[in-house]
């Protein structure tokens, strides 16, 4: 019986025809040419672009700003000595590449895309999303420069292979670096294109007179212009945002890590940061809440795509969750207290007259190191004694504490003596018999990244109280910002006064504003790069005994000089002889 079975099977198998058995079957894979009459074919590979804008990785914990107690943390390898260019969490090079090589297919067929019926409708879509892939590919040539761009060991400060055409197969992909200079100048000329096709923001109009002076001339009702560039399009790439990206590329660019291969100098970054601060009102814009946009108010604001005037572009908010919560929280509020803020960091906030604690004039008192502090200490931070949560518990992180959230009590307890407090909602139930969660929104671009990026530019530029055309310089930006945290309001911020005509002095307050104003949203491993900053300094925490505040050394870091700059991936290196590797890797 099994032979009669065995020879049936063979038979079978020798009388299926050789197409069946050797040729692939039909994939369900659209030819290109099918997006030309499939407007959301064409459409899902801009949108492939988008779902990889990067967002929040809490790559401070690779800093002095914190560490985690999440042990498999690639942050924590690169932080201890295991950065190479096979094991390297801030690569860009495959997630931007692959967006770019997206965004170069669209490029290449929006023009023969039907996006609609109405031929002046179609213009308006395909300029637009024409617009936003230019802006895409910007910005992703950004995030490429900011992780891969470097010296080579000749000295030359390189950036990464241009690539504007959609590439196949077939083609030859051993690219050579461009320079540093050309990439940026690639930015600058997508961004041209993308602001002059884009609107300032997606809202609805209400009459015909209002649509633009490029359209007027087209028969357009108002209901078309909205259906092309209404509110329902408000995440999207804008001319807003372009205006942003153009600030932060040139910040990166002027930087000192990147100066010398770079003809963007402080004045244009200066420049560029300011027309967009200017399109939010100038320094009078600022939003007084813009500092805590991750709370109830702020996020119940920011329904229907609608943003604040903190936020200039952001994700989705989604629904409720406890995401954040789930990983941040500390252990008796059902948390995993991951990120755990360093002494460092708590010291790096001034007193609430506006000193630094080192100060003599700061009134800084070590025994109650965290009485009349900067505000901004204890939204951000959870300190010893703070109180969290729905029930506003007490937490307790000194080391004889009598609960999983003192100093390393169980593996997710706090190792510095710090927990995360910043972008959590207090408002999350995380406890199992009545778990409820919130809506969160993560920025994608900040104003407060903008109004900081000025202030840096323009202090080099021009000193700390020169002002250029916008008619606000660099001190009052810093005035305005620290005034908004409440810092100094109770002494007209006499330590900003006492150091307006010290450039230097000016320069190490801005960046440490900076460090203060958007920790743990993935800037500071960064700005160490650009600045060319010590890297090395050892992350500190805190034990707290009997109302005794010692501090104590964490975790070390391991960064060698040449690590200012990202490596290129070394599987191109060895795929392709015609990159060059960054010095040292």
């Amino acid at each position: 019986m099994k032979k009669i079975i065995y020879i049936g099977l063979i038979s079978t198998v020798l009388n299926t025809a050789c197409e069946d058995m050797f040729e692939p079957a039909i994939e369900n894979i659209l030819p290109i040419e099918e997006a030309y009459t499939r407007p959301l074919y064409a459409q899902g590979l801009l949108l492939n672009a988008y779902n990889r804008v990067p967002t929040n990785s809490f790559n401070d914990v690779a800093t002095d700003d914190a560490v985690t107690n999440d042990r498999a943390s690639d942050y924590l390898k690169i932080a201890t000595g295991q950065w190479t260019a096979i094991n390297n969490p801030t690569d860009q090079w495959r997630n931007s590449k692959s967006a770019i090589q997206y965004i170069n297919n669209f490029l290449e067929i929006t023009d023969r895309v039907n996006w609609a019926t109405n031929e002046n409708i179609t213009r308006m879509f395909n300029d637009r999303m024409k617009g936003e892939a230019y802006g895409l590919r910007a910005l992703f040539m950004y995030y490429l420069l900011q992780a891969h761009a470097g010296k080579t060991d000749d000295g030359q400060v390189m950036g990464v292979p241009i690539v504007l055409k959609h590439e196949g197969l077939d083609d030859d992909h051993n690219h050579a670096r461009n320079s540093f200079e050309d990439c940026m100048q690639q930015i600058y000329s997508d961004l041209q294109q993308a602001e002059a096709l884009l609107p300032m923001d997606y809202e609805d109009i209400s009459n015909a007179s209002q649509i633009p002076a490029k359209y007027q001339n087209m028969g357009l009702s108002y209901e078309d212009y909205n259906r092309v560039f209404g509110a329902d399009f408000r995440l999207r790439m804008t001319t807003r945002i372009v205006q942003a990206i153009r600030a932060k590329a040139a910040l990166l660019a002027a930087s000192p890590a990147f100066s010398d291969g770079s003809s963007t100098s402080w004045n244009d970054a200066a420049n560029y940061a300011a027309i967009v601060i200017e399109q939010r009102g100038g320094i009078t814009g600022i939003d007084p809440n813009g500092g805590r946009f991750y709370e109830a108010a702020s996020v119940n604001a920011m329904s229907a795509g609608a943003n604040t005037t903190e936020i200039l572009w952001r994700t989705d908010r989604g629904g409720v969750n406890t995401d954040l919560e789930a990983q941040h929280f500390p252990p008796t509020l059902f948390g995993s207290g991951r990120i755990n803020p360093t002494q460092n960091l708590v010291d790096a906030f001034p007193m609430a007259n506006g000193y630094p604690i080192t100060h003599p004039q700061s009134e800084y008192n070590p025994a109650t190191p965290y009485a009349n502090r900067d505000p901004r200490l204890s939204s951000y931070i959870l300190l010893n004694g703070s109180t969290a949560g729905v029930n506003n518990s007490n937490i307790n992180t000194s080391a004889n504490s009598p609960t999983n959230d003192g100093l390393n009590r169980v593996e997710t307890s706090t190792r510095t003596g710090y927990y995360l407090r910043k972008l959590l909602r207090q408002d999350v139930n995380l406890n199992p018999s009545s778990v409820s969660g919130q809506y969160h929104i993560t920025p994608r671009l900040r104003m407060t990244d903008i109004y900081l990026a000025f202030a840096e530019a323009a202090n080099e530029a021009w000193g700390p109280t020169a002002a250029g055309s916008q008619g606000f310089s660099a001190y009052d930006m810093v005035k305005a910002i620290r005034a908004r945290a409440g810092v100094g309001t109770d002494n007209g911020d006499a330590y900003l006064e006492s150091i307006k005509n010290d450039q230097s002095a000016m320069r190490e307050l801005i960046r440490n504003e900076r460090r203060l104003e958007l920790c743990f949203e993935g800037f500071r491993f960064w700005d160490l790069r650009r600045w060319q900053s010590p890297l090395n300094t050892t992350a500190q925490g805190v034990s707290i005994q009997n109302n005794v505040y010692n501090v104590i050394n964490v975790e070390n870091r391991r960064y060698d000089s040449y690590m200012i700059y990202g490596p290129i991936p070394y599987s191109e290196i060895l795929k392709y002889n015609n990159l060059r590797q960054n010095q040292g890797w």
